[in-house]
């Protein structure tokens, strides 16, 4: 056992040095706007909610909101994210949604009614589209099944900023940077792996190709960390790491995940790879986010539901990879 703890200790120092901690920190500073508009008295409640949700708010957090005035003007720059679109049932009916089409940003038409149900589509809408969405209430419960989980969508590459700013968002922040990590693992991962089955090129390449992918998909398990860190108001540090070895090292130790996949999806070494890969990510970004949720590591139970629940994700997509990859 301590011998292990020393080898992941020696492993993480060596893909320290791929870790950007500038950027990181520049993503936490970086400048964004979501504009609010339609029935004012909704428009101050949303407010009021996203400018929730922890004792200390950031004071540039306000100006990260600005309500849109019908025949005002609207200015908008490269910062601006989304749209939110505020009514009662019925009130969006005869709204000229022209100039909110035209300033080319997602439209979250958010209709509000205490005997709706909380309600949107499976996707956020791309830019210049408008998506509907129910809800009973402005609260974070109400929110919390799909609009919230879309807003954030909409302000992909300032995840890290809308959570320092905006703390109600912290966990959905959280939950879009670990799996938008997962798939980069996964990338490099089945990258690696094709390589292995690559004629005369695998057998020169493809066990340089493993021992790089293991250290890149650890280097950006280690960015990931710090990223959901400064997510949660902490400056990004590498020696923080060393506070949450345990989750990180879980991330690229995975022996046992690896045997289990491997017993269910036989000579599918692209497969393997790349689900181990996606559930171990998904573990280190759902422990981080644990940790600083509760302010302790999970339970040995906790920790048990979400490898169950990942291991059988896994052994889902990898078998469909396999499926794909024979065909082709």
């Amino acid at each position: 056992m301590k011998s292990s703890v020393l080898g992941n200790v020696d492993f993480l120092r060596r893909v320290r040095g791929g870790v950007d901690v500038m950027s990181i920190r520049a993503e936490a500073k970086r400048p964004f706007r979501i504009f609010l508009c339609g029935d004012l008295a909704l428009v101050g409640e949303m407010r009021a909610t996203l400018l929730s949700g922890h004792e200390t708010i950031p004071a540039d957090a306000a100006a990260t909101l600005e309500t849109l005035v019908p025949g005002r003007p609207n200015v908008v720059s490269d910062d601006a994210k989304a749209v939110v679109f505020l009514g009662r049932p019925g009130e969006a009916e005869g709204a000229d949604f022209g100039p909110l089409l035209a300033l080319k940003l997602p439209i979250l038409k958010l209709t509000v009614h205490p005997e709706m149900e909380s309600s949107g589509p499976l996707t956020a809408p791309e830019r210049g589209k408008i998506a509907d969405y129910a809800v009973p209430s402005l609260s974070v419960e109400a929110l919390r099944p799909a609009f919230f989980p879309h807003l954030v969508q909409t302000c992909g590459g300032s995840e890290v900023a809308v959570a320092r700013r905006l703390p109600v968002l912290r966990e959905f922040c959280a939950a879009k940077l670990t799996r938008d990590c997962s798939k980069r693992a996964l990338t490099v991962a089945a990258a690696s792996a094709v390589l292995d089955h690559v004629p005369l090129a695998g057998l020169v390449i493809g066990p340089i190709a493993s021992a790089g992918d293991m250290v890149a998909i650890t280097g950006l398990q280690m960015a990931l960390v710090l990223q959901i860190g400064a997510c949660y108001g902490r400056d990004p540090d590498l020696q923080r790491i060393w506070e949450l070895l345990p989750v990180v090292g879980g991330g690229f130790g995975w022996r046992a995940l690896s045997r289990e996949l491997a017993g269910f999806i036989p000579v599918a070494g692209i497969a393997i790879k790349g689900a181990i890969a996606y559930a171990g990510t998904i573990v280190v970004g759902e422990g981080v986010t644990f940790y600083y949720e509760h302010g302790r590591h999970m339970s040995g139970n906790q920790a048990s539901a979400i490898y169950e629940r990942t291991k059988s994700e896994a052994i889902a997509f990898a078998r469909e990879l396999l499926d794909r990859f024979r065909k082709k």
